[in-house]
C-alpha cells in the first residue's frame, strides 16, 4: 500500500527577500516586485490569486496595494505564523489520516498573498492543498497555534469534502448556493473538532463570540432565511470582510449546528455526499425549526 504523506512547500524566505528589495519603493513598484519577482517562482500561486479576484469582478492591483502599505505592521506576525505553520502541519494531517480516516496525500504552502484568504482548500500542481496566506493569518490574528491548529483542520475538511464527493472543479461553484455553503462550511467546522478531538472555533473573533450565537440562533436562521427569501446576499455571515450585528463568521456555527443534527440521522461518509437537493431541503427545514424555538 503506498504510503500517504504531506509535503510543505515554504516560500516565505522568497517573500523576504522581495520585501528586503522593495519595502522603500513606493506601493507601484512593491506590487510589480511581488509579481514578477516573488510570485514569479511561482506561477500557479500567482494565477490562483489573480483569477480569485477577477471572478469576483474586483481589481487585484488595488487589494495588492492595499495589502503591501499593511505589511509593515504585520510582519511580526507573520513570522511567527510561519514558524507555528512548520510545528503543526504534519501532527494535523496525521491525526486527520487517523481521525478522518484522511486517504489522501496534502500539500501545504505557506505565502504571503493579496488577501486571498487565511486557508484556501484547493489544489496546487495536481495535489490536494491548503494554501496559508500569512497576510490574512495576521490580520485575524490566528498566528498562535492553537488557532492555526483550528484553521488547518477545518480547511483539511474541506478537501476531505471535495475528494469524497470528487468535485474538485464544481465544489466552489456549488457554493454559490447559500444552503450548499452553510453545509460545506458546517461540515469543514465539524471535521475540524473530529481531528483535534476537542471542541475547536478557530473563526471566533473573542471569546464571547460562541456564547451570542448560542443566545441569537433564533434570530440568526430568521436572518438567513428572511435574506434568501428577499434574494438578498448572506455574504455577512462568511468571511473575515463581513459582519452581522458586528460578529464575524456566524455562518460557521449556524452549519455546524445543521451538520450535527444531519449526524443523528446519516453516518459521517453518507452527510459528506449528500446531493445539493437534499441539502437544500434539510437545510432549509433545520433552519426554520431553530428560528421558531424560542418562539413557542
Amino acid at each position: 500500500m503506498k504510503k500517504i504523506q504531506c509535503h510543505i512547500i515554504d516560500t516565505y524566505e522568497d517573500f523576504l527577500t522581495f520585501w528586503t528589495n522593495s519595502k522603500s519603493k513606493d506601493v507601484d513598484e512593491q506590487v510589480s516586485l511581488w509579481q514578477v519577482g516573488y510570485m514569479k517562482k511561482y506561477p500557479e500561486l500567482l494565477t490562483k490569486q489573480i483569477k480569485n479576484y477577477e471572478e469576483m469582478n474586483i481589481d487585484w492591483q488595488d487589494v495588492a496595494k492595499k495589502t503591501m502599505r499593511l505589511l509593515p505592521q504585520r510582519l511580526k506576525l507573520m513570522q511567527t505564523a510561519r514558524d507555528n505553520i512548520l510545528q503543526v502541519c504534519k501532527p494535523i494531517y496525521t491525526e486527520a489520516t487517523e481521525r478522518l480516516g484522511l486517504d489522501f496525500n496534502v500539500t501545504f504552502t505557506v505565502y504571503v498573498g493579496i488577501g486571498c484568504g487565511a486557508g484556501w482548500a484547493t489544489t496546487y500542481d495536481n495535489q490536494p492543498a491548503v494554501l496559508l496566506g500569512l497576510e490574512n493569518i495576521a490580520e485575524e490574528k490566528w498566528h498562535t497555534k492553537t488557532k492555526l491548529q483550528g484553521l488547518i483542520s477545518h480547511e483539511i475538511g474541506h478537501l476531505a469534502h471535495m475528494k469524497w464527493r470528487n468535485t474538485w472543479e464544481s465544489f466552489d461553484k456549488a457554493c454559490d448556493n447559500p444552503f450548499f455553503r452553510l453545509y460545506t462550511e458546517g461540515f469543514a467546522t465539524r471535521c475540524e473538532q473530529l481531528i483535534l478531538g476537542k471542541e475547536s472555533w478557530h473563526m471566533a473573533p473573542g471569546k464571547g463570540w460562541r456564547s451570542w450565537c448560542r443566545q441569537h440562533k433564533n434570530w440568526l436562521a430568521k436572518e438567513f432565511l428572511k435574506r434568501l427569501e428577499k434574494q438578498a446576499p448572506v455574504n455577512d455571515f462568511f468571511g473575515s470582510w463581513f459582519s452581522i450585528q458586528g460578529r464575524k463568521q456566524t455562518g460557521y456555527f449556524l452549519g455546524h449546528g445543521f451538520i450535527y443534527e444531519l449526524e443523528k440521522t446519516y453516518a459521517w461518509r453518507d452527510i459528506a455526499l449528500l446531493d445539493t437537493d437534499t441539502v437544500g431541503r434539510r437545510c432549509k427545514k433545520y433552519l426554520r425549526s431553530i428560528s421558531v424555538e424560542t418562539d413557542k
